[in-house]
């Protein structure tokens, strides 16, 4: 980001205006409290429509846009929250005026209601954001209301706000407790919007809105034994009573003595499925997440006295 030079700084030195002069098309006329500048732009493209100051930007056609000062071979931002839109035609960012000016005012040049008024912010070579004013524009300029990311980068984004997680691991060997040999293990996740789903997030820019919706499939068990399987579902907690899990287990053959801590290590990846639209266009992206647990699994001894 460039920085922001406070006030408006006189474009042509010496330049003292007594009276405003009729604005052409694509020239910026600064308001009366500012009457030390007059500057021409160029306004070389057009995107979308303007009727009564109401901009009508159309749909996204997704493609990324890169925004750069030509002198300085410089990339900018292309949207600032105070100065708009920025116009690679000619290195000037743009703003609806909010409110418009009265339609008797003299910026306006009698063509009101056609058009609308711009704020205009230039990236002048010595003092970036010092230069701008006014300008009536009959068409948005170039680049105003685009994006600068693509719906599908913007769906990124969506997927990092959800905050999806690995599994909330459940098994009938928690806290310490001690499984055993050929009795099955249930395995689980608590479902939550972030463990399970579904969740729904809205990502946007300015021009741009993507939602998303992420959902998981599977969770693939890695039992630490060497076996490892995958579950469609999110398992189902422990049924006092019941032997076998009706959804999701696993059988240790051996016991765990002989593992690190005395533990077998569980690993459970979960599979999300993303479903996005924005833009005119939609998608899906596939996104894993993993956490881990442990269980100490012994043998029953049976002892026979004779």
């Amino acid at each position: 980001m460039l920085r922001r030079v406070a006030g408006v700084v006189a474009l042509a030195v010496g330049l003292t205006l007594t009276a405003l002069p009729a604005a052409a098309a694509g020239e910026v006329a600064c308001p009366v409290d500012l009457p030390n500048c007059i500057v021409t732009v160029e306004n070389r493209g057009s995107a979308g429509s303007t009727t009564g100051g109401t901009v009508s930007t159309g749909g996204s056609s997704g493609d990324a846009r890169v925004c750069r000062l030509p002198y300085r071979d410089e990339v900018v931002d292309c949207y600032d929250d105070d100065w708009g839109w920025f116009s690679n035609v000619d290195s000037c960012y743009y703003r609806l005026r909010d409110p418009q000016p009265p339609a008797n005012d003299i910026v306006w040049q009698g063509r009101h209601p056609e058009g609308a008024i711009y704020v205009v912010t230039c990236m002048d070579r010595i003092s970036p954001g010092s230069n701008g004013g006014w300008t009536w524009l009959a068409t948005p300029p170039n680049g105003y209301g685009a994006p600068s990311v693509t719906p599908a980068e913007l769906a990124q984004r969506a997927v990092e706000q959800m905050a999806l997680a690995g599994p909330a691991i459940g098994t009938t060997v928690d806290g310490g407790q001690l499984g055993l040999v050929g009795v099955p293990v249930w395995l689980w996740t608590q479902v939550t919007p972030t463990t399970w789903g579904p969740t729904t997030t809205t990502a946007s820019v300015p021009g741009l809105a993507v939602t998303a919706t992420a959902h998981a499939i599977q969770i693939a068990w890695d039992m630490g034994d060497g076996t490892s399987f995958v579950c469609t579902n999110p398992g189902t907690p422990y049924i006092a009573g019941e032997v076998h899990s009706p959804t999701c287990e696993h059988i240790y053959t051996w016991p765990s003595l002989n593992e690190p801590d005395e533990a077998y290590t569980v690993t459970g990846t979960t599979t999300w499925s993303v479903s996005w639209s924005g833009g005119g266009t939609s998608g899906t992206l596939t996104v894993t997440r993993t956490a881990q647990t442990s269980v100490r699994i012994g043998e029953l001894q049976v002892l026979v006295s004779g």
